[in-house]
């Protein structure tokens, strides 16, 4: 137990740190990491929905696809770019559903579901995340009106220190006064106190992030606040409804203590792209 306990806080101390340097270090060094962990997360998807044997689809094309998606939005957001940066992926795409036409394998409509849930479920909010660290543009030179867009990492980096917050919460909450339980089909150890104690937690974070970055109003960041709460408990039972789905207790092993990336980042995976749509609806970016 007590191994255990070392080897989960070692591999997390590690995980926050490489985390959060590459996200505040420099725009290259954002773009390598998460085109990194978009491939590896999307390599993993494929190589669990493979060993269901109910259907069989290309882990390598699949994560070189999503890697390639993620490269395409940093393209389109830091060299502002036109669309046919996307040309390669719809490549890759058409690729991926014709050559189903020649493998003869027993069950093609569900090979092509699970690639496409491969790009749509894992590989796009890593690639929307970009969208979200270039929400300003300076001037090219000085007295210039040719504006480029500018690096900003604080709100990349609030959505997962949100997720961060609300797991901590949640989980210490729970086990103290944990008694009605959130979604017992699908994760019987969520309860409704753990879900509130890591929303309020993550509210509270909130407005210190309002006060130090207020680029946006304190209630713009309340409000992002829940939405990475909710949405990223939501994103939490999506990958336990997969894990039940397939039989499995870990999506991996790449991280010592903590399985795989999946089981890393499933909260980000509902949570980026709905505090996307909210940024964007309420004409923030």
């Amino acid at each position: 137990m007590k191994s255990n306990l070392l080897q989960r806080t070692v591999t997390g101390v590690l995980f926050v740190i490489v985390l959060v340097g590459c996200i505040l270090y420099s725009p290259f060094s954002f773009g390598l990491l998460f085109t990194l962990i978009t491939a590896l997360s999307v390599y993993e998807f494929a190589q669990l929905v493979n060993r269901s044997g109910k259907v069989k689809i290309n882990p390598l094309t699949a994560a070189l696809s999503g890697a390639y998606l993620f490269m395409a939005f940093v393209l389109c957001s830091h060299l502002d770019l036109g669309m046919e940066v996307f040309l390669p992926y719809i490549v890759l795409m058409l690729y991926l559903m014709i050559a189903e036409l020649y493998l003869k394998r027993e069950n093609p409509i569900g090979n092509w579901a699970y690639t496409l849930l491969s790009q749509v479920y894992v590989a796009l909010p890593f690639a929307l995340l970009t969208t979200l660290t270039y929400l300003s543009t300076a001037p090219l030179d000085e007295g210039s009106d040719v504006y480029i867009p500018v690096y900003t990492p604080i709100l990349p980096l609030s959505i997962f220190v949100f997720i961060w917050l609300n797991d901590t919460g949640a989980y210490c909450i729970g086990s103290l006064l944990g008694k009605h339980r959130l979604f017992e089909r699908i994760s019987p150890k969520k309860s409704w106190e753990g879900s509130i104690g890591g929303g309020v937690l993550t509210l509270v974070a909130s407005f210190v992030f309002a006060h130090f970055y207020p680029f946006m109003s304190m209630w713009h960041w309340a409000t992002l606040a829940l939405i990475v709460v909710v949405f990223g408990t939501w994103g939490d039972l999506t990958e336990s409804l997969l894990k039940r789905q397939l039989g499995i207790k870990d999506s991996g092993r790449i991280l010592p203590g903590h399985g795989g990336m999946l089981d890393r980042f499933d909260s980000a995976l509902l949570a980026i792209p709905a505090a996307v749509a909210y940024l964007y609806l309420a004409e923030l970016m």
